[in-house]
C-alpha cells in the first residue's frame, strides 16, 4: 500500500506528496476546462503515468534479460472527449527506442501493454501505440 496526500491550494492547484519519498507534485487545471495550466493536469498526469509505466515495466525484462534500453523515449498525446462526460478519450503512445535483438522486439512490445497503467485504464479509452525501433543488434 502506498499512501499519497493531496491537497487543494486554490485556485485549481493541488499539491500531491507521495508518501514513501516525500516528494511533491502539482497540478493545475488545463486552459480549456478553467485553469491557468501551469503545471500537469490530473489528466496529463493519466497520459504521464501510462508512458512511464510501460517504460518501466519494459525496463524490468530488459534487464533481466541485458537488453540495454538506455535512450527509449515514449511521447504520449492525450485525446480528451465531451460526450458523454468530459474524460481522456485516447492516449496516442509513440515510442522510439534503441536496438536491441529482434528476438527481444515481441517481448517488449507484449510487455508494455500488461503495465499496470494500461490494464487499469477503462476499455472506452482508447491506447494506440506504436515502436519505431532503433534497428537489430
Amino acid at each position: 500500500m502506498v499512501e499519497i496526500s493531496v491537497v487543494y491550494e486554490g485556485e485549481l492547484h493541488t499539491r500531491a506528496r507521495h508518501g514513501p519519498s516525500a516528494s511533491e507534485l502539482e497540478t493545475d487545471a488545463p486552459k480549456d476546462n478553467e485553469g491557468r495550466g501551469e503545471a500537469f493536469s490530473p489528466t496529463d498526469l493519466l497520459a504521464t503515468a501510462l508512458g512511464s509505466c510501460m517504460l518501466t515495466v519494459m525496463g524490468i525484462v530488459a534487464r533481466r534479460h541485458d537488453w540495454d534500453l538506455s535512450g527509449a523515449r515514449a511521447r504520449v498525446e492525450k485525446h480528451m472527449v465531451t460526450e458523454p462526460v468530459r474524460r481522456v478519450g485516447k492516449l496516442v503512445v509513440r515510442f522510439a527506442m534503441p536496438a536491441v535483438p529482434e528476438k527481444a522486439r515481441a517481448v517488449l512490445e507484449r510487455t508494455a501493454h500488461t503495465c499496470p497503467v494500461h490494464q487499469s485504464l477503462h476499455p472506452d479509452v482508447e491506447v494506440d501505440v506504436t515502436f519505431d525501433w532503433g534497428g537489430a543488434s
